[in-house]
């Protein structure tokens, strides 16, 4: 009888409980949108963080709530963003694949040493000491931030420079904003002919500094028939809606800090 007594006890007391949280949960109960769900197996699955958002599940439930667009996963591309449209019944518009591309040709054979750098292996670290290991200021530093960055593997350090393998690269921007210098940048996939420097100073302060730098002498912008090259800033732009990647700007370059296209125009 002794036992007993307390096995009742608890048995009602466990009851009441039950019914108490049962109870609870229907009223408290949240309807989750299916679609969620749905956008959520769409995606990419990186968790790269280029949406914006903490993890695809945060995307997915921020799309379904309209604080996010349809076109935000940008590993997954076209793809993606077509698939998510039908979840919700919108049209997404056709957008050109965009892979992140270095700016920078300044190899350790072609970039000038400021002193030999033996430290951290971080390009944020190396850049904080005496204006970092190399001359030029606007030089890729090789030391792999973007590397550690990147979540698909397309990036690897080559002779003290940053190459991106266009075939993994998801245009995620990953990279680009971890570059302490801005070296790399997203651009359209079908654009080819782009200038590989950045350096704004003069041009003998250039060319003392690394071997390839754009000298702002024009000679592009003379050879180029469609008006879509301009000097701005000490260095050449290319302009990619009047670009027609014929390669004539890259011919004339004499500091061959022009890509030749890979395709006919």
């Amino acid at each position: 009888m002794q036992i007993l007594i307390p096995t009742v006890f608890l048995a009602v007391l466990g009851a009441v409980f039950g019914g108490i949280l049962t109870a609870a949960s229907k009223k408290f109960h949240v309807e989750i949108d299916p679609r969620i769900e749905e956008v959520r197996g769409c995606l990419a699955g990186a968790g790269c963080g280029a949406c914006g958002y903490v993890g695809c599940d945060d995307f997915a439930e921020a799309v379904v709530s309209g604080k996010a667009p349809i076109t935000g996963c940008k590993p997954g591309g076209n793809e993606c963003a077509q698939a998510i449209a039908a979840i919700m019944g919108v049209k997404a518009e056709e957008q050109e694949p965009l892979v992140a591309r270095v700016i920078c040709q300044g190899s350790r054979a072609i970039a000038r040493e400021r002193y030999i750098y033996n430290g951290i292996p971080s390009c944020r670290v190396a850049a904080g000491i005496a204006g970092g290991p190399k001359q030029c200021r606007f030089a890729c530093m090789g030391l792999g931030d973007c590397m550690a960055k990147c979540a698909f593997g397309a990036i690897h350090m080559e002779d003290n420079l940053c190459v991106i393998d266009e075939d993994k690269c998801t245009g995620c921007g990953a990279c680009v904003e971890e570059c302490p210098r801005d070296v790399i940048q997203l651009l359209p996939k079908s654009k080819t002919v782009y200038v590989q420097c950045r350096n704004s100073d003069t041009a003998r302060m250039a060319r003392d500094v690394c071997m390839t730098a754009c000298i702002a002498c024009g000679r592009c912008k003379k050879a180029c028939q469609y008006d879509a090259i301009v000097i701005e800033g000490g260095f050449a732009h290319i302009q990619p809606d009047k670009c027609t990647r014929c390669g004539e700007c890259s011919k004339v370059c004499p500091c061959h800090c022009i890509t030749l296209p890979t395709t006919a125009a």
